[in-house]
């Protein structure tokens, strides 16, 4: 009787149930995808937006699919699949492969419209990845398509994210919808206007300028103020770029032009194969990168490092061959000297061309040399941070080796009274080598640095000699100190006459300028002191 009893019950207590809890609702992105299935446009739209509000982990996948017009549905049952980048078929709703016959699916169809709230919804399904470069650049391109429907996955966003740099990326974002948003207030609109100026630069004063013409007067008055700053502050911005760029080109001026105000400064010899010199050390750098790759690839991250104490030896060498050989017959005739040293620069040129060609060669740089760097609205790249720091280096190494070695007091002495510097012991003639060879080593060293950011070539030195004795003769012949604030003069000078001159012009302004000051002041910016060199 009890069995019996329960039997007519239990129905009914099923039915107060279902009843009492109301029906079974399934999840939203099942009632996302099942609008896609309806093959309407407008249920398209509509299916996107619930997508990727869903939070589902496969949006990404499901949105790129139907951009590429991958996403498919089968009319008899309205599931969905899509293939992946692989061509594999897969589930929509579980992303597991699929194995239905894909030619009884049909394509889910895009118009323009459809494809623009696609795009815009692959960048807010980004701003929940987990990868923060991911979702400043969802932040970003929101920004960019100021596109409406994005604001409830950007608020949901931003109340969840943590990182400083996306939240910030994400706020401006925010803020470029909103000033745009027909329904914000006047307060909002302005506040949206001073969080679009904080990132300050050319995009955020292209969207001030372009606000709808329905905008509130008193809006486009504030964003007008907010121009006029970004503004200003780019072109504060442009002009430390400027002296950015002009002290890494002083930087390598420095370093092709130490090594001659040793040779032309301490010596008096106009070497025009000082240019050599420095393509003698970018060749070395090859034949070492070259070398290392055969037979020590582990070692090829340091290859640089390797090729600097060589490059100065190989260079080093050559010089002080050339000294012993021709230049110590010359001494006291600079018109032979020119002639002389212009004729062994064609032979070393030509003597680089038959053994390695007249093309090319490549260098490659460390992976520490790679990328760049953001500082405010300056870009700095690591090769040119790197050439900075090493130009300083080898400037303060010789500053060292000529004020605190014996070599350096001798040479000093030669330079000053070479008949007293004879007579007190030293040996002149070997110290005039030595000289000679220090300067071409020094060059072969900026030989490796400028093999990073120049062509390897036979003419690789030509393109600084001329530099190099500008830089000397401004700077004040043989006075270190002299070169290198010669070198970032002449560079952060030459950077800011490029954009209006150009570079050829800018190049002629400078030396016109030079022989003007030069008529001024000819011994430079700092002449050295001494019996020998004042008379």
């Amino acid at each position: 009787m009890i069995l019996a009893l329960l039997r007519r019950v239990a129905p009914i207590v099923l039915i107060a149930f279902v009843a009492i809890a109301g029906p079974v609702r399934a999840e939203p992105v099942d009632d996302a995808l099942a609008l896609f299935a309806t093959d309407k446009f407008d249920d398209t739209q509509k299916g996107v937006e619930e997508l990727a509000k869903s939070g589902h982990p496969g949006t990404a996948d499901i949105l790129t699919a139907l951009a590429g017009g991958k996403l498919f549905f089968n009319p008899a049952d309205r599931m969905i699949f899509y293939r992946d980048a692989s061509g594999t078929l897969r589930d929509a709703r579980y992303g597991a492969p699929s194995t239905v016959d894909a030619a009884t699916l049909k394509t889910v169809r895009l118009n323009n419209r459809l494809r623009r709230v696609v795009e815009a919804s692959l960048g807010s399904a980004d701003l929940i990845s987990p990868d923060p470069g991911k979702r400043i650049g969802a932040a970003e391109a929101i920004f960019k398509s100021r596109d409406q429907a994005a604001l409830p996955s950007l608020d949901t966003a931003l109340a969840n994210e943590k990182d400083t740099r996306v939240k910030q990326a994400m706020e401006v974002a925010r803020a470029a919808i909103i000033v745009t948003f027909p329904g914000a207030s006047d307060a909002d609109k302005i506040a949206a206007v001073d969080k679009i100026a904080s990132r300050a630069d050319q995009e955020a004063a292209a969207l001030l300028r372009s606000l709808p013409a329905d905008t509130p007067e008193a809006v486009k008055t504030h964003a007008e103020g907010a121009v006029t700053t970004i503004e200003h502050k780019l072109a504060l911005w442009a002009a430390l770029q400027n002296v950015a760029y002009g002290i890494s080109l002083g930087s390598v001026l420095l370093l092709a032009a130490v090594g001659l105000a040793i040779t032309f400064g301490q010596m008096g010899v106009i070497n025009m194969a000082h240019g050599e010199m420095v393509m003698i050390g970018a060749y070395t750098t090859f034949v070492v990168q070259q070398v290392i790759a055969a037979y020590a690839p582990g070692l090829s991250e340091g290859s640089l490092l390797i090729a600097i104490p060589l490059a100065f030896l190989v260079a080093g060498a050559i010089g002080v061959a050339i000294e012993r050989c021709v230049i110590r017959f010359l001494y006291g005739r600079p018109l032979e000297t020119l002639l002389a040293t212009w004729g062994i620069s064609l032979i070393l040129q030509q003597t680089i061309r038959s053994i390695f060609g007249p093309t090319n060669q490549p260098v490659s740089a460390p992976s520490w040399m790679s990328g760049a760097f953001d500082v405010g609205g300056i870009s700095l790249t690591y090769s040119r941070v790197a050439i900075v720091v090493f130009s300083l280096m080898v400037f303060f190494a010789l500053l060292l080796v000529l004020r605190r070695t014996s070599l350096g007091l001798q040479v000093r002495a030669v330079t000053q009274n070479r008949r007293m510097a004879a007579a007190m012991g030293i040996r002149t003639d070997w110290i005039d080598a030595m000289t000679f060879g220090l300067g071409s080593g020094v060059a072969g060293i900026a030989g490796v640095a400028l093999s990073q950011i120049d062509n390897v070539s036979p003419n690789l030195g030509q393109g600084y000699i001329i530099d190099s004795f500008m830089v000397v003769v401004f700077g004040g012949v043989g006075n270190l100190w002299g070169t290198l604030v010669g070198a970032m003069t002449l560079g952060i000078a030459n950077k800011f006459l490029e954009p209006y001159a150009g570079a050829v012009l800018g190049k002629i302004l400078l030396l016109v300028a030079i022989i003007l000051f030069i008529q001024k002041r000819p011994r430079g910016l700092f002449a050295l002191k001494g019996r020998a060199v004042e008379a």
